[in-house]
């Protein structure tokens, strides 16, 4: 489970902890560690010294606080497999990473972490994909991350492997649709300029374990995980990173212990690491947060302990991203969309990104013909919300894509997202399930009474679109959809209701 570790396989925790829950599997804890031929090993590195590889990544060198060091630092690659191509892309659409002049909203919208099960732990890895690659489903594509081995202690050594073999699809194995109109070759152009990059990834991936290793040395027990759109297929150039401390295997009481411990975090961040992440601060929310920036490659994170819905959603909505080719282009465009009309800000009382994705596939799932199923109906045993934890990231590379005699095009099913929630469904009544692929009815729980919008998280039940709790937000949310639907069915132009040199500006 952990190359890297001597303790093969084994899980971070006193074996009383072992015996309270079947989390784990027990493997032999004696097999030497094993390195593929893809994994890179390189010699203990602190917090300063790794710094300058994400700054030569990154190409912020210059930015970057003087460091001395004899260690000869490895920017991560992708292999020999590049991002997906984006050689059709208009020239209007590309663009350089955000630079750190430019700002970003320090609203707290990380609406979809907080959840009534969120007080369960958290165990992942990344999505290792088969070797045979006997589907069109993402193949093994391979990042060759330094292991950052501890200083000799093994309670440092157990870590969360390098991301590896998940992030992008080898480009010959998961293409893009075709685009035959003007419109749906707008949609793809936007898609392309801004889906998240693999160098994007890759600075997010190296802060993470960077700072895993330095908040490992206050609470030894702990790993830090990537989660969210970063990981889940939905990412662009401009998404923040969004991670999950796991600090023990036992739930964790948002109010008290988890606020403790993010404080502690927030000061670590204030003193020792002061030179390399900026604007430390503890949001107190039901599940609290800990907002940051990383001064080296200029992204953004929200850090929470122990959330087991955002690491099992997560890797479901992985799976749809990559079981069709026209669900990634779609969902992109549309938060764009969300954004720029200013219905995409969950502590604005508007939609998350969350909920949007999950309209997005519910659309999908109740065409006359579908272009997606239900993945929790079709394979239950992998999308099981009792699964061990540590086996959740395995369900993506079992599953293969899904074929739908469906063939409309992507700017169609842009003017049919439009059109279904501006005229056909029934927000009073229904609810959004993606479980279910329909529309259900709204059940009578305190959860979903006097709710404007009703969107259920696919494991835990709960209402993602809770934050849309005054009518007036909800009025804004209908109307832009019917004037979207409108401009499209009449004009067919994206820049008709997306300003795309604007939405250029905002990446």
């Amino acid at each position: 489970m952990f190359p890297n570790s001597s303790n093969l396989g084994r899980p971070p925790f006193p074996s009383k902890h072992q015996q309270q829950s079947n989390f784990f599997n027990v493997l032999p804890v004696n097999i030497p560690p094993t390195l593929s031929h893809q994994q890179t090993v390189v010699p203990p590195l602190n917090f300063r010294t790794a710094v300058l590889s994400r700054a030569l990544l990154s190409g912020n060198l210059a930015a970057t606080p003087a460091v001395t060091s004899t260690a000869t630092l490895q920017p991560m690659t992708y292999g020999n497999v590049s991002p997906v191509s984006t050689s059709g892309a208009l020239t209007s659409f590309q663009g350089r990473k955000r630079q750190s002049e430019q700002s970003v909203s320090r609203n707290v919208k990380r609406q979809r972490i907080d959840s009534q099960n969120s007080d369960t732990t958290v165990v992942n890895q990344a999505v290792p994909l088969p070797e045979e690659r006997q589907h069109s489903f993402p193949g093994p594509i391979s990042i060759q991350s330094p292991s950052f081995l501890a200083r000799g202690s093994p309670a440092l050594a157990r870590c969360v492997p390098p991301l590896r073999d998940t992030l992008f699809p080898d480009p010959t194995e998961a293409r893009l649709p075709l685009a035959k109109d003007e419109l749906s070759q707008q949609v793809l152009e936007l898609f392309q300029a801004c889906q998240q990059q693999a160098s994007d990834l890759d600075s997010k991936e190296l802060c993470r374990t960077e700072l895993q290793r330095e908040i490992q040395l206050i609470f030894p027990q702990s790993r830090l995980y990537l989660v969210g759109s970063s990981l889940n297929g939905f990412g662009t150039r401009s998404s923040d990173g969004d991670l999950c401390l796991v600090v023990k295997e036992e739930p964790v009481n948002q109010k008290t212990e988890a606020r403790r411990i993010l404080s502690s975090v927030q000061k670590l961040f204030s003193t020792k690491l002061s030179s390399y992440i900026e604007r430390p601060q503890l949001i107190r929310a039901k599940v609290p947060i800990v907002k940051f920036r990383d001064k080296v490659s200029y992204v953004e994170f929200d850090l929470n302990v122990n959330n087991v819905v955002g690491i099992r959603n997560t890797f479901l909505l992985r799976t749809y991203a990559f079981i069709e080719n026209r669900v990634r282009p779609l969902v992109l465009v549309i938060k764009k969309w969300a954004s720029f009309h200013e219905i995409n800000d969950a502590s604005r009382g508007t939609l998350n990104s969350y909920s949007l994705v999950l309209m997005v596939l519910h659309y999908l799932q109740t065409l006359p013909e579908p272009i997606l199923p239900s993945l929790q109906k079709n394979y239950p045993e992998c999308f099981d919300p009792t699964m061990q934890l540590h086996l959740v990231h395995q369900a993506p590379c079992t599953i293969p894509p899904y074929i739908s005699k469906n063939g409309s095009s992507l700017g169609d099913l842009l003017i049919g997202f439009f059109k279904y929630y501006a005229t056909e469904f029934d927000w009073s009544h229904q609810m959004i399930s993606v479980r279910e692929a329909k529309a259900i009815p709204r059940p009578d729980g305190i959860e979903w009474r006097n709710k404007f919008i009703c969107v259920e998280e696919p494991f835990d039940g709960t209402n993602t679109a809770r934050a849309v709790h005054e009518k007036q937000k909800f009025d804004m949310i209908r109307g832009e959809f019917a004037q979207a639907w409108r401009v499209l069915r009449d004009k067919k132009d994206l820049k008709c209701i997306l300003p795309l040199r604007a939405d250029k500006l905002k990446r």
